[in-house]
């Protein structure tokens, strides 16, 4: 049996992870998939909004004009172009959005935050908040929380700049591969 050395031989070898670094590596491992779908069932619960519906509608609201491309939109919530679209739709047949054409690119449609939106989302902001304090802030040690900030904020920014890069790059290409002017 090949060695994952031996089957991707250009890939650099890892050190093994410690017993500490193991361990918090698996709690990352868990929590990525507890946390959100924990979230999610308090959200939905409380405001009848799911969690990717909130966060939808919280990057709308934070946008200039409240709107924002629905291919920014979509990397922006990490979820694929479909499932953007579809969620989109669901949220304009309920009203909280609409969808318009992009003012310069007619290939493009903007999302855009409604006044029934903007409610919604100041609405289910409270329960959100007491849901992410209960399962995770109440958790923590205060005194540790600004250290954690800025230990997560040294892994996810590198890893958000390469996906908006990588995004960057994919919107310059045609479907054929060839450059978009």
């Amino acid at each position: 049996m090949e060695t994952p050395e031996q089957q991707h031989p250009t890939s650099p070898v890892s050190a093994p992870l410690n017993c500490v670094e193991e361990r918090l590596w698996r709690s990352l491992q868990r929590l990525l998939v507890t946390l959100p779908r924990a979230l999610d069932e308090d959200l939905l619960r409380s405001t009848g909004l799911s969690l990717t519906q909130y966060t939808v509608l919280m990057h709308l609201s934070e946008a200039d004009g409240a709107g924002l491309r629905m291919s920014d939109l979509a990397t922006a919530t990490g979820l694929s172009a479909s499932r953007i679209t579809r969620l989109v739709e669901t949220l304009r047949a309920q009203g909280l959005v609409v969808k318009r054409p992009h003012s310069t690119d007619a290939r493009g449609s903007m999302a855009v935050l409604t006044e029934a939106g903007r409610q919604r989302l100041r609405g289910a902001y409270p329960a959100h908040l007491a849901s992410a304090r209960r399962r995770v802030m109440d958790q923590l040690d205060p005194a540790l929380v600004d250290r954690l900030a800025e230990e997560l904020r040294a892994v996810a920014d590198p890893l958000q700049d390469r996906c908006r890069a990588g995004h960057d790059s994919r919107e310059q290409t045609s479907a054929y591969g060839e450059a978009v002017t």
